[in-house]
């Protein structure tokens, strides 16, 4: 079961660590993004060497491709992935937002036109569970229904009412299969010593979170959290923001979090990876982010740097010597200039968005640890204020 130690806190800014089976990772923490069972472009050993510690995939991808039961049969997500890290599994519930287009919502669950071959999938809060449990990943998310950024009310309001009730549900049916993998696990355990790659996935228990939502509405976020928060669930999600809303937006519905949700378990919130939204939400109590931001920047050609942002195809890198940041250790930093990077990128070689994406996970890790390091000092606000207007201050001046 993972759980959250709280080191130290700075207002209500938190530095803890996150235990798990699968190892310890510091919070607040970034996760990167590997939707289909890889973070794209880079190994898993460049992950690790990046700084990341844990990385997230995604269960609607997986229930389509390669399929629940193959990755069972291939020994779970991990092995899957050569991943030897804690791995959280979206639950699908972001594309009930993201694929509006191409899905159903009923009280049952979400009918999906595949956007593989066509084909209709009914996901719903239990075999949402089923699929997370074969694909064996440490921390699991309830189904829910995630609305636009500028949803009317209305659409809001249906949206906390069913992903409170698919929470009980997805509580329910998560309980069901630890009880089922404990009983598993214990027949494993006695015939295998040790336990085969295989059969290792029901042999450590998984952590339900339940996914708050309520758009940039107070009252139905309070309303949201108080139901989920009654479930009592290892872990708890701030969904439904980053989908169009704007920053302050984001900031008013962060302000109440702290109130809304248990201190003592982590908090997340989904699919942010601003560093400006990060800081903002770090300053209220959020532990845990994922966002693919660092990976497809890196894969369109830009650099995240602690001075701002650098887009690698424009003319003027063409000469550059220099490296992406020179105070960054990474590979990346370590052996390629700036005009070696940008004609990857302009010859179309594979090397460039690896060698970028190398360096934004790396950054966003450095990014995370700075920030930890500033909890522990006691002077988080103030150096925050300096490092967005190093950040941001040529869009700023734009």
């Amino acid at each position: 079961m993972v759980e959250l130690q709280i080191e130290k806190t700075c207002g209500r800014a938190r530095a803890g660590v996150l235990n798990t089976v699968h190892g310890q990772v510091p919070t607040p923490v970034f996760m990167p993004v590997g939707t289909a069972g890889t973070v794209k472009s880079v190994t898993p050993e460049q992950i690790k060497a990046c700084g990341s510690r844990i990385v997230l995939a995604n269960t609607y991808h997986l229930m389509l491709r390669p399929g629940a039961d193959v990755v069972g049969a291939l020994g779970g997500l991990h092995r899957l992935m050569a991943w030897d890290g804690p791995i959280l599994t979206d639950s699908g519930g972001y594309q009930v937002f993201s694929l509006a287009e191409m899905r159903k919502l009923t009280p049952e669950g979400v009918t999906f036109r595949s956007h593989i071959d066509g084909s209709s999938v009914l996901l719903t809060p239990e075999s949402c569970m089923d699929i997370q449990s074969a694909l064996g990943s440490d921390i699991i998310m309830q189904l829910d229904e995630c609305p636009p950024g500028q949803a009317p009310r209305e659409q809001v309001l249906s949206a906390v009412e069913r992903s409170a009730a698919w929470a009980a549900r997805c509580k329910q049916a998560w309980q069901r299969n630890e009880e089922k993998n404990t009983e598993s696990a214990s027949r494993v355990e006695e015939a295998f010593e040790p336990v085969p790659h295989s059969l290792e996935r029901l042999c450590h228990r998984q952590s339900l979170f339940g996914i708050q939502q309520g758009g940039v509405h107070v009252d139905l976020r309070a309303e949201s959290a108080r139901r989920i928060v009654e479930l009592d669930l290892p872990g708890y999600a701030i969904g439904g923001l980053s989908v169009g809303e704007g920053h302050e937006p984001m900031v008013a519905v962060l302000d109440h979090i702290d109130e809304q949700l248990p201190k003592g378990k982590p908090r997340y919130l989904m699919g942010v990876g601003e560093p400006r939204d990060i800081l903002a939400a770090v300053l209220r109590g959020v532990d845990m982010f994922d966002c693919v931001l660092p990976t497809r920047n890196a894969r369109n050609g830009q650099a995240f740097t602690w001075t701002g942002r650098l887009k690698l195809r424009n003319a003027i890198h063409a000469r550059e010597t220099l490296p992406l940041d020179e105070t960054c250790p990474c590979y990346t930093c370590r052996n390629f200039s700036r005009g070696a990077l940008r004609h990857y990128f302009m010859a179309s070689e594979m090397l460039g968005p690896t060698l970028l994406t190398i360096h934004n996970l790396a950054f966003f890790a450095q990014f995370m640890a700075v920030i930890r390091q500033a909890i522990f000092e006691g002077d988080l606000e103030s150096k925050s204020a300096s490092w967005l207007d190093a950040m941001y201050r040529q869009e700023s001046e734009a």
